[in-house]
């Protein structure tokens, strides 16, 4: 529908060309403004820097070389230097961003054009009409309301799925601390064993030079005293690349020394599994993460059935003619356009959109299916392995190094032989590691159990 309504004037076409112009780049001016709405500003307007450019820190040259860290300040440090945890805190900033574009109208659209009739003499210097307009959609059916619930919904979902991330790196921080300390004491265990074993071999070398054994029992104690180093030289290593892990999961450099404070010990946990059972149903991130999709879905759906609807683009202008125009010099035009909806109404986006909230149903079922069987399983582990670490702590662990004492002793004295002593030697040695890392296994499913439930176990 385009309205014209006419007013006298009589003007050369260049003087009103120009004038045509003026008032095109005025409301070309007036559309590049910056928006002032509330959502429409950037942090830069208050002096702040992007996101992207505050979460690298600058990088200190005056790091200390040792840094002595519990396991609470490990992952204290792991929470504000993971690299891993600031790249998905960008996803928070990016689905902040998507809810500012939901909010925004569309721009108005500004043309200029020209009409003229040049086989009847009717030149843009004689008789040209010139148009300046200015076109504004709006959208119809709530279009906007719904793009800017799922927007709203995409937010809280980077959100949680933020601490879902917190969640997952907080038992690999945890666990590669404890990797670390059970390296360690592996490495103490093979020092004291080796050291051991190089005391009775020098002994036993005066000995064997007396002529008071033999030299196969040189020989065989030799052999166990290189065996022992070996294990001490393997554990050193799986130490260091425990600690290179670590050095990783806190952005620490390699130049500093990680000396870890807390030690690798027993402590009895007893949980209630069906309250962590429900504590996860209702308060893990992932969990969370599968309800917030779901309503996304939804409002995704009700975006796509909104688009049946057609969207109203109104406009207006001011046309002008040469002096000698055959209609009237000055014009006002008006005009409305609605597209017809008779072959595309979005049928396909709707059937993608139904299609989408059903998977997301899907998915939020498997997730608590899931969610119940690592907390079953995670809970069962916990259990054995508590029983395994008492077992050993009931006097098993005791037995094997009382037993290697007295068999040392006794070997000194006459009272048993070398392979008595080796075979003594190599059942404390298997007894107490198998002790340290059914130690280790019981604290990393406490920390499984943790994190299948979706917080701390206390009791």
């Amino acid at each position: 529908m385009v309205l014209d309504i006419v007013s006298g004037g009589h003007r050369s076409v260049r003087g009103v060309a120009l004038q045509s112009f003026g008032i095109a780049v005025v409301l070309l001016a007036v559309c590049l403004q910056p928006g002032r709405s509330d959502a429409a500003e950037s942090p830069m307007k208050a002096g702040t820097q992007p996101a992207a450019k505050q979460a690298m820190p600058p990088v200190d040259s005056s790091l200390p070389s040792v840094s002595r860290l519990s396991l609470d300040e490990a992952v204290a440090l792991f929470l504000r230097e993971n690299l891993d945890l600031l790249i998905t805190k960008f996803g928070i900033d990016q689905a902040k961003g998507q809810q500012i574009t939901a909010a925004l109208f569309p721009n108005p659209y500004l043309s200029i054009g020209t009409l003229s009739a040049y086989t009847q003499g009717q030149t843009m210097d004689r008789s040209g009409q010139i148009t300046t307009q200015v076109q504004q959609l709006f959208e119809m059916a709530g279009k906007r309301g719904f793009r800017i619930e799922s927007a709203a919904f995409g937010a809280k979902t980077a959100e949680a799925n933020f601490e879902d991330t917190i969640r997952q790196l907080s038992f690999t921080v945890k666990d590669a601390y404890y990797r670390v300390q059970l390296a360690q004491r592996r490495l103490a265990l093979a020092e004291e064993n080796r050291d051991r074993f190089a005391r009775i071999l020098e002994v036993n070398t005066i000995r064997f030079k007396k002529g008071y054994i033999a030299e196969v029992d040189l020989i065989r104690i030799r052999l166990q005293v290189v065996d022992f180093q070996s294990q001490v030289i393997q554990a050193i290593q799986d130490a260091e690349n425990a600690r290179a892990d670590l050095r990783v999961l806190l952005n620490l450099r390699p130049v500093v020394e990680l000396v870890l404070t807390t030690e690798l010990d027993y402590h009895r946990f007893e949980p209630d599994v069906n309250a962590l059972r429900i504590v996860a149903l209702e308060t893990r991130p992932d969990i969370r993460v599968k309800r917030l999709t779901q309503s996304q879905r939804m409002a995704d759906l009700k975006l796509a059935q909104a688009y049946k609807y057609p969207d109203v683009t109104v406009g207006g202008g001011y046309a002008v003619q040469g002096p000698r125009g055959p209609d009237n010099q000055q014009q006002v035009v008006l005009n409305m356009g609605v597209p017809l909806p008779l072959f595309n109404r979005n049928q396909g986006g709707i059937v993608q959109a139904e299609v989408a909230v059903q998977q997301a149903e899907a998915d939020l079922r498997k997730t608590l299916i899931q969610v119940e069987t690592q907390v079953d399983v995670a809970y069962v582990n916990l259990v054995q392995s508590r029983r395994l670490v008492e077992a050993y702590r009931a006097g098993v662990l005791e037995d094997a190094r009382s037993t290697l004492t007295i068999v040392e002793r006794a070997y000194e004295r006459g009272g048993a032989t070398i392979l008595d002593l080796l075979d003594a030697a190599r059942t404390s040695r298997t007894i107490q590691q198998s002790y340290i890392e059914a130690l280790y296994s019981y604290l990393r499913n406490v920390f499984l159990l943790e994190s299948a439930v979706g917080r701390e176990i206390t009791s």
